[in-house]
């Protein structure tokens, strides 16, 4: 669809905040990506779902993003619309030892309201950068714990337009995935279920988990958080330093010298150093051990 009925579409709809030719490096950690033609920023479960069926009725491209922790944009950026679930879509209910929240919440304001409240089984989760719909989505785990260990219920989108709230037991949760991905459903709130604790064990546990991360991975530099998916019986980070490419350098995209599990942006880094530095440490520990790593990060945009 040309940009300028894009426009014309979009200039008058209560969607939410609407932004035009809106620049994705504002919009995610690694801090790469060119403009996207339209950004909707939904307050309201009715603007959610308002805004994809209006795409989705026009034939209209779009994408749904949280808060851009795991994406990498291309520098000619992405057509049509992009529609940000995060800050505004974020209200958290607490009853008893259940968390009810929308899905733009973000992890660590979820953290420390469970602390808050002396909710334990959340603590894994503390340190994990994003929104809590893009955590279900992949089933996001770190330190042991995952989200399928915690999540009772799924308020979803499905492609029909329909609300529909899953179990656990429907989320088909596993490594980095779930059936929100198998069905392309839109996150819309979450239930989870947690334990009561004692307040200062919890926050004693958030806090060594904090510094475990904070002593080992590069959060001083923007990046996407780990760059490649964990192989079976392997550790992304481990093949990539045995393969002797601690802090090799492609323009300003490098492999961390602190965790070589995440590539980061040393300053001005462009999707194409970015990508090109993927394409080379997968061929390098291909050849080295015949294992191809997987991209975590999600690559999106058009040419």
């Amino acid at each position: 669809m040309e940009i300028s009925k894009l426009y014309t579409l979009f200039k008058d709809k209560s969607f939410g905040e609407i932004l035009f030719d809106e620049p994705m490096k504002n919009h995610t950690s690694f801090k790469i990506g060119g403009p996207a033609d339209i950004m909707v920023i939904p307050n309201t479960e009715r603007e959610v779902i308002e805004s994809i069926k209006f795409c989705r009725d026009n034939h209209i491209k779009y994408f749904i993003m949280g808060n851009g922790t795991n994406l990498l944009v291309k520098d000619t950026g992405i057509r049509g619309v992009v529609i940000k679930i995060a800050n505004g879509f974020d209200n958290i209910e607490i009853d008893g030892n259940k968390v009810i929240c929308q899905s733009g919440t973000l992890i660590s304001v979820i953290a420390k309201e469970a602390l808050r409240q002396s909710l334990a089984g959340f603590e894994f989760a503390s340190g994990i950068p994003g929104t809590i719909g893009g955590a279900i989505t992949m089933n996001a785990g770190a330190y042991g714990g995952e989200m399928k260990d915690i999540v009772t219920k799924v308020r979803v989108l499905d492609k029909n337009n329909n609300v529909v709230e899953l179990t656990n037991g429907e989320m088909n949760f596993r490594y980095r995935g779930s059936t929100v991905i198998d069905q392309e459903l839109v996150v819309l709130g979450v239930e989870l279920e947690l334990e009561e604790g004692e307040y200062s064990q919890i926050e004693e546990k958030m806090k060594d988990l904090t510094h475990r991360r904070v002593s080992k991975q590069p959060l001083d530099l923007p990046s996407g958080g780990s760059t490649f998916k964990r192989p079976t019986g392997f550790y992304a980070g481990k093949l990539i330093d045995d393969a002797g490419l601690r802090g090799i350098r492609y323009g300003d995209a490098q492999i961390s010298e602190k965790h070589c599990g995440f590539m980061v942006n040393r300053g001005e880094a462009t999707f194409d150093e970015v990508f090109t530095l993927i394409k080379t440490v997968q061929k390098i520990v291909y050849d080295k051990f015949n294992i191809m790593l997987e991209p975590e990060i999600k690559i999106i945009g058009d040419d």
